[in-house]
């Protein structure tokens, strides 16, 4: 069943970002580099020595070798052409079509670095050889090599503007450096040429989301309180069905603009989903503000006419809390209008990504982990989408069904800090604490900064009775204490080593901070209390 735009209006979340621990906005190693992967694609793009092009012998065996190494290629056996089309270089030097071959066969055995060296040799003897800029270009970014693996990959597109894996691979390049403007460019012009793409969809819409996000921070920081950004917070936490915070925005909002249009209807639809519909009637009715004049709001008028495009040219250079607020909007449109377009298409694992974030955002994990499944079912080999359905589970508390999906990714990249706290802490969640330790080792020396893998450290070290071992990890993530349970423990770990006074002072931070967070819960109790009109 395609996902209709009705539905995809009620999902998506404006500005806003999913909850999972390490979110990658996009991936360099994406379904567009996999897919350039197929081997119909190579074989098109290598070149051959044609029998009997001068009735020689030995012409005739360079033929023979080159059809071999080419059904090799097609048979998926790079390691075993690679040695062949290094004799047919060696037969015919300076060939770039022959370089090209080895140059491809090297990045299909995944010795990259190998490949580069052939390929940049390849394009110097010929700048127009358009296959050879393009696995230059993947493979630079498969060394993470993403400024150069650019310039190789806008080389393509010079020369063959309607490559699409090329526009795919650049477009995804340039959102991971943030360099969203270009991105977007990118993306607009892939949507053109291949307009049943869902990568093309897809990536179109984040990079909408993205320039939304930038709009909404800067608003964020010349007007925090002002109505604008109070507004498009509470759209936000109204999307992810927070209603108790998007009601007490929204009041803030309305307190500070009434004649901003749109809080009334907003504040009724909390007042419909949370089961008052007599109150959503009465606040509808307060909805009647008359039409803005265009001359001092004319980017309100573009907005309330759907012209998103004019409005966001018209207030590129304006650095006011209102331009901001109405580009944030626009570009929230534009990324809707993608998504909407995305779940017209027939299933994708593109969608099903889309849909798990949504749901993420909601925390309904067991759903978020759902479309995992089926977006892995559609892309096998994705190691992304592996590791966000591992996070999905994880956070709905489904650690044995986690655990292998973590420990799998972590095989495959054992020098990875991320998977190595996930991992352990994973193992952790599941009472497997001297497994745990050693995993949250590696995590913190990869990247002593981690401050969770400190935390699930520290909780290891006590669980196994190290309360010395558990002091400094515990000492190094206080930072992120908002209940005061690190304090506690911090207590009792000194306290269990015999560091009476350091126990003493910190329990009673520990009660300081507790009184400040009930404080705080109840303030926010009583500010967000849905009530009558």
């Amino acid at each position: 069943m395609r996902f209709s735009s009705q539905r995809m209006d009620m999902w998506w979340q404006p500005t806003s970002r999913p909850p999972t621990i390490f979110y990658q906005r996009r991936r360099l190693k994406s379904r567009a580099i996999m897919r350039m992967r197929t081997i119909g694609l190579f074989i098109l793009c290598l070149a051959s020595i044609p029998a009997q092009s001068s009735g020689l012998p030995q012409t005739d065996s360079l033929a023979l070798k080159s059809q071999r190494a080419k059904q090799l290629m097609a048979d998926g056996n790079f390691a075993q052409a690679i040695p062949i089309y290094r004799e047919l270089n060696q037969a015919v030097p300076n060939n770039p079509g022959l370089i090209l071959n080895l140059g491809m066969a090297l990045h299909m055995a995944g010795k990259e670095r190998e490949a580069v060296s052939e390929l940049e040799a390849a394009v110097k003897l010929d700048p127009r050889l358009a296959p050879a800029w393009l696995f230059l270009g993947t493979a630079r970014l498969q060394l993470g090599e993403t400024t150069a693996g650019i310039k190789a990959l806008t080389k393509v597109l010079d020369l063959q503007p309607d490559q699409p894996e090329a526009r795919q691979m650049l477009a995804s390049a340039l959102l991971s450096l943030d360099r969203v403007e270009e991105a977007t460019e990118q993306y607009q012009k892939l949507t053109e040429f291949s307009p049943e793409s869902p990568q093309a969809w897809y990536g179109l819409g984040r990079s909408y989301e993205a320039l939304a996000g930038r709009a909404f921070d800067k608003l964020q920081k010349v007007a925090p309180q002002s109505s604008y950004f109070l507004s498009l917070l509470a759209e936000t936490r109204l999307r992810g069905q927070q209603f108790s915070s998007a009601f007490y925005l929204y009041r803030r909002a309305l307190k500070e603009k009434p004649e901003l249009r749109g809080l009334h209807r907003s504040l009724a639809e909390i007042y419909r989903q949370t089961g008052h519909p007599d109150w959503a009637e009465a606040e509808e009715k307060k909805e009647s503000l008359p039409p803005p004049d265009c001359r001092p709001q004319m980017l309100e008028c573009d907005y309330q006419a759907g012209r998103y495009s004019e409005l966001i040219a018209a207030a590129r250079d304006a650095s006011t809390p209102a331009s901001f607020y109405w580009r944030s909007r626009a570009y929230n449109e534009l990324a809707l209008s993608a998504f909407t377009r995305l779940g017209q298409l027939p299933p994708s694992a593109e969608l099903h990504e889309l849909k798990a974030h949504i749901y993420n955002g909601q925390k309904r994990y067991s759903e978020a982990a759902s479309e995992w499944r089926e977006a892995l079912n559609l892309s096998p080999t994705d190691a992304q989408i592996q590791k966000q359905l591992a996070i999905s589970l994880k956070f709905g508390q489904d650690y044995a069904a986690a655990l292998p999906l973590l420990q799998d990714l972590l095989r495959q990249q054992p020098a990875s800090s991320e998977l190595n706290y996930l991992v352990g802490d994973t193992l952790l969640a599941l009472q497997r604490a001297e497994e745990a330790i050693p995993l949250l080792k590696r995590a913190i020396i990869q990247d002593p900064k981690l401050l969770l893998a400190h935390k699930s450290l520290a909780r290891a070290d006590l669980a196994v009775g190290k309360p010395v071992e558990a002091i400094p990890h515990l000492k190094a993530a206080l930072a992120t204490d908002d209940d005061g349970s690190l304090h506690y423990q911090l207590a009792q770990a000194y306290q269990a080593s015999g560091q009476f006074e350091l126990a003493k002072k910190t329990l009673a931070e520990y009660q300081k901070v507790q009184r400040s967070a009930t404080a705080a819960r109840e303030s926010a109790k009583l500010e967000t209390e849905i009530t009558a009109p």
